[in-house]
């Protein structure tokens, strides 16, 4: 069965995808690093090699991408990360770099997840979706409602330390990960206090259904 969205180099895709019966995807902070750390490692057009021999010492593939750079396949806007499902935005880079990146995440993650959990067969619920970002305006809402996912679902809003995680304090310099090409946003704002001060507001549109587009027509996963 052939993907309806096809993906063209230079252009931004939503990619999203949660677990097999909606359930979660993440035992512990350990589980939300490991997802982590592949964003990275797994981004990069040469062979990777074998993920299990690295179980439990990520130092070193990640001083082997270092060694030997490699052109990323897609690059990374924004993510984030909730107890039963994942969002990203990004953009392809090289051909067929969306597909051979989201295969390696999700099975690269399974396959950590099962053998940590005892445990086998699909931990994802059936491939990855993908929806082309065709607008500036749109792309610069699904920057927000990506960034702050964690304060659209209700669920998880207001727990001192749920199971989230997302690019947000990237976007407002508060801490050194690097992961993301914030760029595209970022630069359409005088400082990130001015993208902060939208993203509250688009927020509260979201949240009241106001944004009436695909954002939140078709992708507000629970």
């Amino acid at each position: 069965m052939s993907r309806i969205t096809q993906f063209t180099n230079d252009e931004y895709y939503h990619i999203y995808n949660r677990g097999v019966d909606k359930r979660d995807i993440y035992g512990d902070r350990l589980d939300l690093k490991r997802f982590l750390d592949y964003l990275e490692i797994l981004n990069r057009s040469q062979p990777v090699g074998s993920l299990r021999s690295y179980e439990g010492s990520m130092s070193k593939i990640k001083s082997s991408k270092n060694e030997t750079p490699s052109e990323p396949l897609v690059e990374i806007i924004c993510f984030c990360l909730n107890p039963n499902h994942y969002h990203l935005l990004v953009k392809q880079i090289s051909d067929g770099g969306v597909s051979k990146f989201m295969h390696r995440l999700g099975t690269g993650y399974t396959m950590h997840f099962n053998d940590k959990n005892k445990r086998s067969g699909s931990l994802f619920q059936g491939r990855f979706k993908a929806v082309h970002i065709e607008t500036n305006e749109y792309l610069l809402h699904l920057s927000v409602y990506i960034n702050l996912n964690f304060e659209v679902h209700s669920k998880w809003r207001g727990e001192e330390s749920p199971l989230t995680y997302s690019s947000w304090n990237e976007y407002l310099n508060k801490e050194n990960k690097n992961i993301c090409h914030k760029n595209i946003i970022l630069d359409q704002f005088s400082s990130p206090l001015e993208y902060q001060s939208f993203a509250k507001g688009s927020l509260k549109d979201i949240q009241n259904r106001r944004v009436q587009d695909k954002v939140l027509d078709d992708y507000l996963l629970e």
